[in-house]
């Protein structure tokens, strides 16, 4: 099995940062493509930011330039720094990698992290 474990959400005031982190533990070949996405209680889950095998990154407009996604692949983490933080910012956050479980097959496994809570508030 492969879970994915995030950390580092909690109470922000605006203006300030955090620093996510997801890492990935199990029956790991390789990891594709990453991203974070972001969810608030009713309303559809929205793409934050995504960065390919080869580094390679996208970030939705509301979070460009104040967001950096990266990824350590010697140690199966994805992180997230936020800075400049916003009201709107608020929602749990989730990471996500495509996970190669196999030696032998090309495919990959959409593998969800259990949701870190972002709130900026004064």
């Amino acid at each position: 099995q492969v879970q994915l474990v995030e950390s580092g959400g909690g109470l922000v005031q605006p203006g300030g940062s955090l620093r996510l982190s997801c890492a990935a533990s199990g029956r790991i070949f390789g990891i594709n493509n990453m991203g974070w996405y972001r969810q608030v209680p009713g309303i559809e889950r929205e793409l934050v930011a995504t960065i390919t095998r080869g580094g390679s990154t996208n970030y939705a407009d509301s979070v460009k330039g104040r967001f950096t996604i990266s990824r350590d692949d010697a140690k199966n983490t994805l992180y997230l720094q936020m800075n400049s933080l916003k009201p709107e910012d608020t929602a749990v956050y989730y990471c996500n990698m495509r996970v190669k479980v196999s030696a032998v097959l090309s495919g990959y496994l959409e593998v969800w992290g259990q949701g870190t809570l972002v709130t900026v508030s004064s």
